[in-house]
């Protein structure tokens, strides 16, 4: 007797666990030829509520981490996702050699910015001259939480947005690609189980247009990464609703990024903060 596939279910990400949004919504996935794929949970303006506090409970704990351990975690979510490198490759919806190709790029990335965790102080901190019997000394440290809204590359794109901002020592909400949104997810999975403290990241799917806004406007959220907005008007509304708390925005660009490309350290540093000491000499 033949049996039925048990189908997953895709829920969100939140505090370290994975509950259905509380407004009870879902929404169809479909292909690119218009398939059914599954149904993902439709996240309200109270998930991503919950998802600003568990981001704030975690951030005192993951920013007070040392830089090396951050990096430790970064590069056991590479080794998780590359034990799922053909789970991955199904998601992706892609050629099976493309596919391949960008859940090995997206090892590579976390990999890379696992390596700048305890090196972006050196490079971005300094130690400035000053005309007195002084040590003045600038140090980076973390904004905050930070809402994100991924861009459309599910996985490579993801995985670039949101490294960048968790190995400074920032938490994150992240609002997926709403065409392309499960294997967000099951990244989520990846990263409950790489020793990623919970509430560090927080992943909503659903309609970009009515979450982006309202994590925007949160007076809890310190940075705003905008990358994967694409309706101008949008991007607008949300760039004018995160003056509330003067936000630090990251806004997109006009052409679509190349996430294949060298990524640089703009990503890291934009969501930093500049602490400067001042201290007497021979004391």
């Amino acid at each position: 007797m033949s049996r039925l596939a048990v189908r997953k279910t895709y829920k969100l990400f939140i505090g370290g666990a994975f509950p259905r949004s509380e407004s009870g919504r879902s929404y169809a996935v479909t292909s690119p030829d218009g398939d059914f794929l599954a149904n993902a949970a439709r996240a309200s303006r109270k998930d991503a509520r919950d998802a600003v506090v568990a981001a704030r409970k975690a951030f005192p704990g993951w920013s007070g981490a040392t830089a090396y351990n951050r990096g430790q975690i970064l590069y056991r979510v590479a080794e998780m996702l590359e034990g799922r490198r053909a789970q991955f490759a199904d998601e992706l919806g892609l050629a099976r050699t493309e596919a391949l190709a960008s859940v090995d790029a997206a090892v590579d990335r976390l990999v890379w910015y696992a390596g700048w965790s305890d090196k972006i102080a050196a490079v971005h901190g300094t130690a400035n001259p000053v005309a007195g019997p002084y040590f003045n000394l600038s140090s980076p440290e973390p904004t905050g939480v930070v809402a994100v809204v991924a861009p459309a590359d599910p996985l490579l794109g993801l995985v670039s947005v949101v490294a960048p901002a968790v190995v400074t020592g920032n938490t994150c909400v992240v609002v997926a690609s709403e065409p392309s949104p499960l294997a967000a997810i099951t990244f989520a999975e990846v990263l409950a189980t790489s020793d990623l403290p919970g509430g560090v990241v927080n992943v909503l799917t659903g309609r970009q247009a009515e979450l982006a806004p309202w994590l925007a406007a949160h007076m809890d959220v310190n940075g705003l990464d905008l990358t994967g907005v694409t309706d101008a008007d949008l991007a607008l509304r949300c760039e004018q609703e995160a003056a509330g708390n003067l936000k630090r925005v990251l806004r997109p660009t006009p052409e679509p990024a190349d996430w294949t490309a060298d990524p640089g350290l703009a990503r890291m540093t934009r969501f930093l903060e500049t602490k400067t000491v001042w201290h007497p000499l021979g004391v």
